[in-house]
């Protein structure tokens, strides 16, 4: 499973729009507005790969609006729950 965060910035006729398109896309699997440099941020988990570079460039790159994205794969994924999980295990 390959895990990558995308930064948007998008033109300000697609503020209101662009997050539910972005969250229609398959393999984003989160997308939030946000204040900052950025104007939303896509959480992408993908099974494959190489599935990285349609997402990013066929899907989120060529929406309406998007001006610029910055992609940051993640090396490692972590999350409370399933560190939660692990250190309860026989508890």
């Amino acid at each position: 499973m390959t895990h990558a965060i995308v930064l948007i910035a998008a033109e300000r006729s697609a503020l209101s729009t662009l997050g539910g398109e972005l969250a229609d896309i398959d393999g984003v699997a989160e997308a939030y507005s946000v204040t900052g440099d950025w104007d939303f941020v896509a959480i992408l988990r993908l099974r494959e790969h190489e599935q990285l570079a349609r997402v990013v460039t066929d899907g989120i790159a060529q929406l309406s609006g998007v001006m610029k994205t910055q992609t940051m794969v993640a090396f490692e994924a972590y999350s409370r729950h399933d560190l939660e999980a692990l250190f309860s295990v026989g508890q």
